[in-house]
């Protein structure tokens, strides 16, 4: 039976800005991991200070979402804290070296031991500070996120095995019971192709990792299972699939988003593959496309989608889009 340690006894070692978002998600590397995190008790700095990625914003107070569901904004991707009756479960634990930042946090509001790790998906910025918690924390991910897991450098280090997951799903889980279930769901590739949508079920609120990071140019990490092609019907599906969810925490948006939100990203993706798809028929080239990409007046209201200004360089996501239609890379 795996152990539980009481918060107040562990010794390990915020708002997202968009200059953040666009940090993290511009580089693949980054996100990935590719500053590996030290091991257990390398940690540097009390409250998680050492070791943060450069110029990021430092963790921020935890902030109440609803009844016993907080956020902890900065340092990478939102991470979720929810008290349950048996202990706190944490989804997403953001780059490497914030590991007592975040249980500085969490202590701020209840001493309950840490049970349960969600990572969302496998990029470094959502996974980082995973080996800083007890391996007496189950970690749980989607089954093709742990694969992903286990090929990133950092998690090869026997001193950081501990933050690899303990248990997996392939479509549907439940974690706790009664009043604190939490749903797990996977419905295809989309940013990655392990992406799940973790549901505070009784709360009525959803935490959807960088599936739907925030209101932009979603990161397409083909090297990790993401796909342009699959993406608006990976969300369409979980808009249908899921039920009674009223909030959306985003994987990187400063603030909380309300379900229609989630429809809508699922429609920008729609029109953006159509988009794509026609200019590749038209003869453009991605750069091209990419450059003269607009949305149509009076939709998609405060979306950041500069022309010209897609991740992956000139050709951003039309680039990829491409490789997949023709079947490259």
């Amino acid at each position: 039976m795996r152990r539980t340690i009481v918060l107040g006894v562990i010794v390990l070692g915020g708002f997202v800005t968009a200059s953040f978002v666009a940090a993290t998600h511009a580089s693949p590397l980054l996100a990935q991991g590719g500053a590996a995190p030290a091991g257990q008790g390398r940690q540097a700095g009390a409250g998680g200070g050492g070791g943060r990625g450069p110029g990021f914003p430092p963790v921020q107070a935890i902030e109440k979402v609803k009844d016993n569901l907080y956020l902890i904004q900065g340092q990478g991707g939102n991470t979720a804290v929810y008290v349950a009756q048996t202990g706190v479960v944490v989804v997403d634990t953001k780059l490497a070296n914030n590991g007592q930042a975040i249980l500085d946090q969490i202590k701020t509001v209840t001493d309950k031991p840490i049970t349960h790790i969600i990572n969302t998906h496998t990029h470094g910025d959502h996974t980082g500070s995973n080996q800083f918690f007890p391996a007496s924390v189950e970690v749980i991910v989607q089954e093709n996120t742990k694969g992903y897991m286990e090929k990133m450098p950092v998690f090869q280090e026997a001193a950081n095995k501990n933050g690899l997951p303990d248990r997996t799903f392939k479509d549907k889980m439940s974690v706790l019971k009664g009043k604190d279930t939490i749903d797990l769901y996977y419905f295809g590739p989309a940013h990655t192709g392990g992406d799940a949508f973790v549901v505070f079920k009784n709360l009525r609120v959803m935490h959807a990792g960088d599936a739907f990071a925030n209101k932009g140019f979603p990161l397409i990490d083909r090297n990790n299972g993401g796909s342009g092609v699959a993406y608006p019907d990976t969300i369409q599906k979980a808009a249908k699939g899921i039920k009674n969810v009223d909030i959306v925490i985003n994987g990187h948006s400063p603030m909380t988003m309300k379900w229609q939100d989630l429809v809508e990203w699922g429609e920008f993706n729609r029109f953006f593959l159509n988009y794509a798809q026609q200019s590749l028929k038209a003869g453009k080239s991605a750069e091209e496309a990419m450059k003269e990409f607009k949305v149509p007046d009076g939709k998609f209201q405060g979306y950041t989608v500069t022309p010209g200004g897609g991740r992956g360089g000139p050709a951003g996501n039309v680039g990829i889009i491409y490789e997949e239609l023709k079947g490259t890379k």
